[in-house]
């Protein structure tokens, strides 16, 4: 059997080509997996696996809850705002003391960028990034190449174009990463107070306007303005936002070509995003959803290979 060459997936830039290719081969096939009237497989029986969520996620962890339940995996749900962290405990202690009942792998997900990598390198168990503040967030780029993959064929040689709130978004960083690896062009476009500074180093194109962009891509990925995560007025208004960067059906319609709508959630509606675009037979946002249960699947499923018994 093929195995990735890494122990832990803290971030895309740990990742190789073939780490990339593998993931997204094996997640073909748990989507034929749970497309079956009985969804589940015997994989992982023995294998105990903890959600350690410092952030409120509804979608990502029901999404790894369901990839854990599918393989058979015994789980533990840990919510830390009732957690002893508020009692000044370390995440190191936090996270030892749950592996002391005999995990095997940690899925984290943290405010502060960093933090699986630092787990991962003080733990004796396999860690897995489900976001970490605005740094990576590995597996819904994973989804996001694997629903492109599906609907185009390929990713090499394709357009990508991520719009919007790129300066807070831990999804542009990887999925920059994840698709310029797999030989796609990766194209930003949003106002300049939402572009990193750092960006030409990504070897990416820059667009601060959206049609421009649109008319330049085979796929436009956009982006949820984070407000939680913005420290100061970034925009005017979000109503300015949304008339200079909202995707609605009128331009979407007067597009030269047709093109792959998508949303890594949750959307918010008239903002980013119209209802009549997101609900479009251009938009895969719904596939995103489901292929982001086969990809974590796929994860979990390649980094238990690596757990020594």
């Amino acid at each position: 059997m093929k195995q990735l060459s890494v122990d832990h997936l803290t971030g895309i830039v740990d990742l190789s080509t073939q780490d990339i290719e593998l993931i997204l081969e094996t997640a073909q096939r748990f989507k034929e997996v749970i497309n079956r009237p009985i969804k589940k497989v015997p994989s992982l029986r023995d294998i105990t696996i903890a959600n350690v969520f410092f952030e409120n996620s509804t979608r990502t962890k029901l999404s790894f809850e369901l990839a854990q339940k599918r393989l058979s995996a015994d789980i533990v749900n840990f919510s830390a705002s009732n957690s002893s962290l508020k009692k000044g405990e370390t995440l190191v202690d936090t996270i030892n003391n749950i592996l002391a009942m005999k995990v095997d792998m940690v899925v984290l997900r943290h405010p502060n960028p960093g933090a699986a990598k630092f787990l991962s390198e003080k733990v004796n168990a396999k860690v897995i990034n489900a976001g970490d503040g605005t740094h990576e967030h590995p597996t819904q780029a994973l989804l996001d190449a694997f629903s492109i993959q599906e609907k185009l064929g390929s990713i090499k040689g394709k357009k990508v174009v991520i719009v919007g709130d790129i300066l807070h978004s831990r999804v542009a960083l990887s999925n920059i990463y994840c698709l310029q690896k797999l030989g796609a062009e990766v194209m930003v476009c949003g106002p300049s107070t939402l572009i990193p500074k750092y960006i030409d180093q990504l070897g990416v194109k820059v667009s601060h306007n959206l049609r421009t962009a649109l008319e330049w891509c085979d796929v436009a990925n956009m982006l949820r303005i984070q407000l939680e995560r913005q420290d100061g007025a970034y925009f005017p208004t979000l109503r300015e936002y949304a008339m200079q960067f909202g995707l609605d059906k009128n331009m979407l319609d007067s597009l030269s070509k047709e093109i792959v709508i998508m949303h890594p959630g949750p959307i918010n509606r008239g903002v980013e995003i119209s209802s009549d675009v997101a609900d479009s037979k251009q938009s895969i946002i719904l596939d995103q959803v489901e292929n982001g249960v086969a990809i974590r699947m796929a994860v979990i499923y390649l980094l238990a290979g690596r757990i020594e018994r």
